[in-house]
């Protein structure tokens, strides 16, 4: 069973960056067939922030469009979350995700994110 682990997470100022961490515990970014940040605010369903494919694909959510990129480090097992322009809207708990095929999928334990208004 893979395991995930999400860090980078934290309180930061309007405006500012931020970069999350995803490492896996096998050499899995080479092989699964899809990657991807979610975000999950209490009360409120999980929701997609970005994926990526095993073919360096990539989908964003409209409202991180060109503030947020996803990337992989297939060498390092790990998978980043570039945040930039960061706003009081961002904040949530970031999760991490792999799936080796549709239908089966592995979550790390989240990150905080808080983006005071």
């Amino acid at each position: 069973q893979v395991q995930l682990v999400e860090s980078g997470g934290g309180l930061v100022q309007p405006g500012e960056s931020l970069t999350l961490s995803c490492a896996a515990s096998a050499s899995i970014f080479g092989i699964y067939a899809m990657f991807g940040w979610y975000r999950q605010a209490p009360g409120k369903q999980r929701e997609l922030v970005a994926r990526i494919d095993s073919g360096g694909s990539t989908n964003y959510a409209d409202s991180v469009k060109g503030r947020f990129t996803i990337s992989r480090d297939n060498a390092k097992n790990t998978m980043y979350l570039h945040m930039n322009s960061l706003k009081p809207e961002d904040t949530d708990v970031y999760y991490c995700t792999a799936s080796p095929y549709p239908n089966r999928s592995y979550w790390g334990e989240g990150t905080k994110v808080s983006v005071p208004s």
